[in-house]
Order: C-alpha cells, then sequence, then structure tokens
C-alpha cells in the first residue's frame, strides 16, 4: 500500500478561486464569506478485499487538499473561515438518494480505515459479503450552517466484505493470537460467555466479529474492568486469578466489565454420585462409574462456585460464594438456577466414564462413555535432533529440548546454541524418531510445522544463540536471534532497557552489574531485545522460567551492587556481590 504521505505527490494543490459580495443597508456594511472550489481527492486503493486477518491493518487511505483560506468582502477586516470537511460514501455513484449515503466528520486532510472499519460501513451500506461491490468516495466541505458543499470529485473503490458474525467472540493470547477457543453471545447482545480452563494468572483478549479487541482497562487497580482502546498503554490484558482451573466466563461489553466464576468442584448426584475431575486443556470433567446392567440413568450437576468481578479485583477472599447447577436441554445441557435431572443411557453391564464437556460454549454436554477414560498428559518437552550437528559433529541427538511454559495454548520455547549442518526436526518424545514435525511451509526464522513431514528439514539459520518457539495449536515455529546484549528491567522499579548484560565467552551466558537501591513492587526481568516486551524471562530461587512470573530476589538483598549471571541455555541465573 502507497505511503500516506506520498499521496499529495498524486494530486495537484488546486488554487481557490475567491469571489468578494459586498452589499449595504441602513445597519452599516455586511461581510460575506465565500466557500471553496472543489478540492483534489484521492485514495490509496482501487480495490480492497476485507477479512478478519486484515481486520485491524490499514487497508484504505483518503487525502484531499487543504483548503484553509477564504477570501472576505472587505479587505480592511481579517477574517478567517472554518471550513468543515465530511467524508461520505455511497453505493451510489450519484450520491441523490439520501439513505444511502453513509457520512462521517474528518479532522484534518486524510483519513486511514482500518479493515474492521471498512466492512462495518460496508455492512451500514448493505453490501453483501463475499461479492465485490463498488463503494464511491468523496469530500464534502462546509464554510457555513446554511452553505452545502461543493464536493469533490468521486472515487470508486471496489470493496469485498466479509460476513460480521457478532454471535461469536475469538479468544486471543497475550500476543493478540488466536488460540482457537471462543465465548459466544447467541443473543447478539454483546455479552460473551462460556467455560475456560484457564491456569494461575493465564492472560487473554477477546476479539469480536466486527474486529473490536477488548482487554482489561489500563488503570492498576482496575481488574474485571474492560477498555477497547486500540493502545497497549491504556488496554492491558485481561488476567484470571491466581487459582487454577475451571471458570464460567462472562465478557459484557456493554457494561464494559467481565467476570470468572470459578468452579473447584463439580458434584454429581442421583442414579451417579461423585466428586467429579476437571482436565483443564479439554474443558471436560470426568468420573467413573459402574453400571449393573443396561439403563437410563437420572443425575444432577452442582457445583459450589466462587465469583471474581470488578468488586472483588482478583482476590480469593474477596470472592463471592455462587452457586452453579446445570439442566437438560434436548441433547445437550445449560446453566440452571436450581440443578435439573439429566439423563444418560449406558447400553449394557460395565465400567463407564460420565463426562461432562464444556469445551464447546455452543453445545455442552454430559454423555457416559464406555470404560475408565483418563486424560492424556500434556507432553512437556519437544526435542530437536540436529539443531547442533554443525558443533558436535556428530550424529544427531536429542540433548535439547524446548519447554512447555503455556499449557493452554500448548506453546514451547528454548534458547538454544543452533550450529545446524542439514536443518532439524521437532520430535514429541526423547529417542522417538517416528513422531516428528517438520516444514510445511516457511523459512529458517518462521514458518508453519507439518507432522511427520517427508525429510522437509526445517531449514538451518545462520549458526548462533536463539530463542525458539513454537505452537501445538497452531503448528507455527519463529526463531529469534540473540545479540550480545539481554537486558535487567523493573529495578527499583524502573521499566527501561538500560541496564544491559553483556555475552560472555560462553554461548548463552551473560553477565555485567546491576544496582540495587529499593525493592520493586513488581520484581524485575530479564529480556531479550531492546524494545521487546513480549521475550522475557522470569525465576525464583536461581531457575529461570520463559515468560514466568518476575524475579523477586531484590527484595531480600541489600542496596548495593552485583554480579548478575544469566544463563538462558540451562535458565539458570545468579547474583552475586
Amino acid at each position: 500500500m502507497k505511503a500516506i504521505n506520498n499521496i499529495y505527490k498524486i494530486g495537484t494543490w488546486l488554487i481557490l478561486s475567491l469571489m468578494l459580495m459586498t452589499a449595504c443597508n441602513d445597519d452599516g456594511d455586511k461581510i460575506y464569506l465565500s466557500s471553496i472550489e472543489g478540492s483534489d481527492f484521492v485514495v490509496t486503493e482501487s480495490n480492497v478485499k476485507l477479512s478478519k486477518e486484515n481486520s485491524t491493518r490499514v487497508v484504505l487511505s483518503l487525502a484531499w487538499t487543504k483548503d484553509a483560506f477564504l477570501a472576505v468582502s472587505d479587505p480592511s477586516v481579517s477574517s478567517t473561515a472554518t471550513v468543515s470537511y465530511y467524508i461520505q460514501i455511497s453505493t451510489n455513484p450519484d450520491f441523490n438518494v439520501k439513505s444511502e449515503i453513509y457520512e462521517e466528520s474528518a479532522t484534518g486532510f486524510s483519513k486511514a480505515y482500518s479493515g474492521a472499519e471498512l466492512n462495518i460501513i460496508a455492512k451500514t451500506l448493505g453490501l453483501e459479503p463475499d461479492n465485490e461491490t463498488p463503494l464511491y468516495f468523496r469530500i464534502k466541505s462546509v464554510t457555513g450552517a446554511n452553505m452545502d458543499g461543493p464536493y469533490s470529485e468521486v472515487a470508486t473503490v471496489n470493496v469485498t466484505s466479509y460476513l460480521i458474525d457478532m454471535s461469536v467472540g475469538t479468544i486471543l493470547d497475550a500476543d493478540k493470537a488466536e488460540t482457537g477457543r471462543i465465548l459466544v453471545s447467541p443473543e447478539l447482545n454483546g455479552i460473551y460467555t462460556g467455560f475456560m480452563g484457564a491456569s494461575g494468572w493465564y492472560n487473554y483478549y477477546l476479539l469480536e466479529g466486527d474486529g473490536t479487541i477488548w482487554g482489561n482497562d489500563g488503570v492498576s487497580g482496575a481488574a474485571f474492568l474492560m477498555s477497547s482502546e486500540n493502545d497497549d498503554d491504556k488496554r492491558w490484558n485481561f488476567w484470571f486469578p491466581g487459582i487454577t482451573g475451571c471458570y464460567f466466563t462472562e465478557v459484557n461489553t456493554i457494561k464494559k466489565q467481565w467476570s470468572a466464576l470459578l468452579l473447584p468442584t463439580l458434584t454429581v448426584s442421583g442414579d451417579i454420585q461423585a466428586e467429579m475431575n476437571f482436565d483443564r486443556p479439554t474443558v471436560r470433567w470426568t468420573a467413573v462409574f459402574n453400571a449393573t446392567e443396561a439403563s437410563t440413568m437420572n443425575i444432577k450437576l452442582n457445583a459450589a462456585g466462587k465469583l471474581y468481578d470488578y468488586t472483588t479485583g482478583d482476590s480469593d477472599a474477596a470472592a463471592k460464594d455462587t452457586p452453579f447447577a446445570f439442566s437438560q436441554d434436548g441433547e445437550n445441557i445449560i446453566r440452571a438456577e436450581q440443578a435439573g435431572d439429566i439423563t444418560v443411557s449406558v447400553p449394557e453391564a460395565g465400567t463407564y466414564t460420565l463426562v461432562v464437556d464444556l469445551s464447546n460454549p455452543q453445545a455442552w454436554t454430559c454423555t457416559a462413555v464406555s470404560g475408565s477414560e483418563e486424560p492424556e498428559p500434556v507432553i512437556q518437552y519437544l526435542y530437536l535432533p540436529g539443531i547442533d550437528d554443525g558443533i558436535t559433529n556428530a550424529d544427531w541427538n536429542f540433548d535439547h529440548y524446548l519447554k512447555l511454559y503455556n499449557e493452554n495454548e500448548l506453546k514451547y520455547a528454548g534458547v538454544i546454541n543452533v550450529n545446524s549442518k542439514w536443518g532439524y526436526s521437532i520430535n514429541t518424545e526423547k529417542d522417538n524418531w517416528t513422531d516428528r514435525y517438520n516444514m510445511d511451509e516457511g523459512d529458517a526464522y518462521a514458518g508453519k510445522l507439518r507432522f511427520k513431514g517427508e525429510e522437509n528439514n526445517i531449514p538451518a539459520p545462520t549458526p548462533g544463540v536463539y530463542l525458539i518457539e513454537t505452537s501445538m495449536i497452531s503448528f507455527e515455529y519463529s526463531l529469534t536471534a540473540i545479540g550480545n546484549q539481554i537486558y535487567v528491567l523493573g529495578l527499583h522499579d524502573v521499566w527501561q532497557f538500560n541496564t544491559p548484560l553483556t555475552a560472555t565467552a560462553t554461548a548463552g551466558v551473560y553477565a555485567g552489574n546491576i544496582t540495587i537501591n529499593s525493592a520493586s513492587p513488581w520484581g524485575f526481568a530479564i529480556h531479550l531485545k531492546n524494545g521487546d516486551w513480549d521475550r522475557k524471562f522470569g525465576g525464583s530461587g536461581g531457575k529461570l522460567y520463559y515468560r514466568g512470573e518476575n524475579i523477586k530476589d531484590d527484595a531480600d538483598l541489600a542496596p548495593g551492587t552485583y554480579l548478575m549471571t544469566v544463563d538462558l541455555i540451562n535458565e539458570t541465573y545468579s547474583i552475586t556481590q
């Protein structure tokens, strides 16, 4: 797309035509302001295809001639008219049907539209999604309350819009990437609900169908209050309380508040009696039972919940006791004021697992599954055979690995001294050469993975120390080169990239002096690149954790200067005098 500052090079500035008008009456001279002529008007694109993927990016820009000065009828009087500009958009090139015109006031002499903004306008004007349709743009200038126009020339842009589905809110991770999970608003009323299996302090954003991204209001002490400001200083991510578990989540965009109702346990009573077990990654509750014969069983499901909202913040002590119950609605179960009868069928005698599946907010289910169903354990490590054969000059091995750091999104990371001759693979089990991921598309630094890709190794980057990140949900990988310096942020509550640690002769090991004046209320962290707030390590007790909680050793250290040594590959640190 052409840059907005190049737009003005396209058109020629229009010289204003000024008219002088005079009139007299008994009250003395009257002074009249003239209107402007039609101004030059340019757009950056003639064809725009909109999608959720480009909803937050600028897809179209407009600019027109600045026209600030107007002639007055008496040159002895110094007066300047205020000109107001309006952008008009229509499906009709003649703009002769008022109901078919979208109009908005303009600030300045240009306008940039994100994909979401333009898509909303397309919906307002009745464009059919996925069909290319011409939209007509012009600028209206107004110099007085009763002076309508003149107008610019009309510019045509062929726009392909997409369906705005306001019944679904997409859960984004802390990097605003899609997680594959949703909340729903079946009434289309801006209130999104559903269950989430969240680890302690898990954080996220919510993306609406119109492209609006919601997060927490960027004010300390304002947990569970919401903001859609497109500014990370004013909109933080939502965060859950510190207790890991099953949360019924409600995001209310009308009240700009959200809440998290923790279900610590789920009790089944009736023909089956048990305390159910929660599997967080799958958002399912299970309980094993035995049936003596084929039958239809009647059960009830109850939970004693703890509600966190804007009145409680994330304080466990302040959380409100809130009961939660289910009843049956056809083949599904729904929330109920009081627990209702739920029926499950078993075809014969035997061992069964009662499964309450809350992963799909559009259809919660309660079923009996034959056998004793145990949740599969989450893989903790991914191995990288081939990553170092240029260093060892030996056969491929399983000595290097990535560690799970985000169980909700199956994200793994690790710092590796990379020197590979033939590329490498990502394997799911130590010494298992078969279950592996290779490159599907991309290059040495980023791309998509494919399970058991045929001899298509992930290409080797230039040798060096890299942070390698991957997701087993989106099947993406990325490599970030780590330079000669990393940074300590947060000491005595100063969050600037001005305390470097320098690379030593040992790959991945950095050292430097740090000064502690007083304990930071938030602790401090190790950031890998200047200006990069996301790629960081926290830690405790000499161990580092990627994106973990901040290091708080400064609370136990006297003011002074210390030597800090960080080993990113082995994930350790030390602070000594």
